[in-house]
């Protein structure tokens, strides 16, 4: 399959990733494939306005772990751009400046559809949907959002993936194991530094 644009269409994964695991991945691709999208940024956020950060591991190991996991995938690139912004962060915020550093790149937005239900308490919500595509994936027992009507916001053909960062952490936490939940490599790198015990 011949990619599109000259690596102009970024599509922006924010999440904790923490860690990242095999379903952030399955759907990075299954995106990318369903979309015309060129490149995947995983963007490594370091506090989320809506989550507590209580067992958030340090930013720069959350950053190596994406970068672990995705190091066989040109199509994929880790993202740590939020780590030089206030906190906390804010979407609008990192589009802002994202779109003045990279002109000539056009990027979207890629969240969950569990997302959509407290968009409107997003910070600037309503630029985000006028100026961007935001491409949603499919999250089990989710109500159908208005928002999907919309025009820049598009539902993506994605397997509906129930893997948790927090049960892996769980799991590492009982001594359980978290193998196919998470790339071996990154297995190995929460191991050698004993992360999440």
């Amino acid at each position: 399959m011949t990619k599109k644009t000259y690596n102009k269409k970024i599509g922006l994964y924010f999440g904790s990733f923490n860690p990242i695991h095999n379903g952030h991945l399955i759907l990075a691709q299954q995106i990318l494939e369903n979309s015309d999208l060129d490149l995947i940024w995983f963007v490594v956020s370091p506090q989320n306005p809506f989550k507590e950060r209580s067992n958030l591991l340090d930013n720069r190991a959350r950053y190596y772990l994406v970068q672990k996991a995705i190091e066989n995938n040109d199509d994929f690139r880790a993202c740590d751009i939020e780590f030089s912004l206030p906190l906390p962060s804010y979407t609008i915020d990192t589009l802002t400046y994202l779109q003045e550093k990279y002109a000539d790149k056009e990027f979207t937005i890629i969240i969950g559809e569990d997302n959509l239900k407290n968009f409107h308490k997003w910070k600037n919500h309503q630029a985000i949907l006028d100026y961007y595509r935001i491409f949603v994936y499919p999250r089990p027992r989710c109500e159908k959002s208005e928002l999907l009507n919309l025009k820049n916001v598009i539902k993506i053909n994605a397997p509906m993936i129930d893997i948790s960062s927090s049960l892996i952490r769980e799991n590492i936490r009982n001594n359980k194991s978290v193998r196919y939940l998470i790339p071996d490599s990154v297995r190995e790198e929460i191991e050698k530094n004993a992360y999440y015990l």
